[in-house]
């Protein structure tokens, strides 16, 4: 057993002793390696780190904290497990660029209601280095979309598998909208005659018809209906499809809102129901707009000012007349639709950084913006077109491909966790 061995082992027995408050100064000097990975290491002072922030995770949390050595074994499993994946990102070129990882810090500054500032503050305050902890940041990210990459490539949804998702008993009730139902009840005598029956019928459609025209249908149910739900004026409240009366679910899936029903026969019973209010997937709709823009990038040799003045340049040429399509093609920087005149087909806002969505919402039809800038360069925006897009079987499809791909993510996750921990070369030096 060499040294270093020697010595991390020392300081890991004094570790598992030592009561949480106790200074760990000491330990951080001993760069001892407590496991081999494959081409790298663990070392002594990365287990400390952990076992400090878990410790102190878990009592600001008030979670009993489980024997040192449990606590000790669990840890080294997850810096094994990190450290793997690690290797297998630097062996596939997976990086996490300065600019993104400083918009994830700020984003989790933001999260914490905090300016990037104040953020870094409270940091030097808690005695945690920022640059430690951005790199701590990157590490995530890189292992993030390492996997990603990694378990993308097995997980296939096909549309068998899609259907039979939204055909399953428990996910029809998992997807289906909500609906808010009136409801009127004529009850007759359980031996009426089939004459009674047609004559309830009879005056049931003439119901219908009223109601069709105008009449108000609370009103009717107070005053007709022989239902339980007849002083709140028929309505059954809000009810997923599977939670309405089985009489009255494939009428209501065919309905559209303010429609009545005709005459609905059960035994004794007529029934007459109204699609008052529907709300969920079904009912998605997307506002979308038809774009052109126009992109002027900055650059190694231009400064965003200089982005910024060929863009107000170009907006003076369509003031004088110049066509959008061939000024597109000429300056726009965007190489996925420069040379289709700057089209991005029909969008809805959320594809774009807020102020692009913003502009886009204030530009009339036919019109071009302003010059805006935004992180990715100037722009110009010529609008179109508008429409509302009906979304809901799209909605329903998409709800079911990211159900699907969530489960199998996991699932594939903790199976290609499993097999690269079983694949790699893992020498214990505790």
């Amino acid at each position: 057993m060499n040294y270093r061995s020697v010595i991390g082992i020392f300081a890991l027995s004094m570790l598992a002793i030592a009561p949480v408050n106790v200074t760990l100064a000491a330990y951080e000097k001993l760069e001892a390696i407590v496991a081999v990975v494959d081409d790298d290491v663990v070392l002594v002072s990365e287990l400390v780190d952990r076992l400090t922030a878990v410790r102190q995770s878990m009592t600001s949390n008030g979670v009993q904290l489980p024997p040192n050595d449990i606590l000790v074994s669990q840890i080294m499993e997850r810096l094994i497990i990190e450290n793997i994946q690690k290797q297998e990102a630097e062996r596939r070129g997976v990086t996490i660029d300065d600019e993104t990882l400083t918009r994830a810090v700020s984003q989790f500054a933001q999260n914490n209601n905090m300016t990037l500032q104040e953020f870094q503050a409270q940091l030097a305050k808690d005695g945690t280095s920022f640059r430690q902890f951005r790199e701590d940041i990157r590490a995530e990210m890189v292992i993030s979309r390492l996997q990603r990459a990694m378990i993308n490539r097995r997980i296939s949804i096909s549309d068998q598998d899609i259907q039979g998702l939204l055909n399953s008993p428990f996910y029809k009730q998992l997807f289906s909208d909500e609906y808010r139902v009136g409801h009127i009840m004529i009850t007759l005598e359980d031996d009426a005659s089939s004459d009674t029956v047609k004559q309830a019928v009879t005056s049931a459609s003439a119901m219908v018809a009223d109601l069709r025209g105008g009449e108000d249908f609370a009103q009717t149910a107070i005053a007709r209906s022989s239902a339980s739900t007849a002083l709140e004026g028929g309505d059954l409240g809000w009810r997923k499809a599977g939670e309405l009366p089985t009489l009255f679910t494939e009428a209501v899936l065919e309905m559209q809102l303010g429609d009545v029903s005709d005459p609905i026969v059960s035994g004794s019973t007529v029934h007459v129901i109204k699609l008052l209010e529907q709300r969920g997937a079904g009912t998605e709709r997307s506002d979308q707009t038809k774009v052109r823009h126009i992109l002027l990038r900055p650059s190694e040799i231009r400064t965003m000012q200089e982005a910024e003045a060929i863009a107000r340049d170009v907006h003076s040429k369509l003031n004088n007349g110049g066509d959008f399509v061939a000024l597109a093609k000429e300056y726009s920087e965007d190489p996925g639709s420069a040379l289709n005149g700057g089209d991005l087909g029909w969008a809805t806002p959320d594809q774009f950084v807020e102020i692009f969505a913003k502009t886009m919402d204030t530009t009339a039809i036919d019109e071009f913006s302003e010059p805006f800038e935004s992180k990715f360069g100037w722009h110009i925006l010529l609008v179109e077109g508008r429409r509302e897009e009906d979304m809901s079987e799209d909605a329903r499809r998409n709800m079911a491909v990211d159900l699907l791909h969530r489960r199998r993510f996991e699932e594939e996750r903790q199976e290609w966790l499993k097999e690269i921990r079983d694949e790699a070369f893992v020498e214990m030096r505790l």
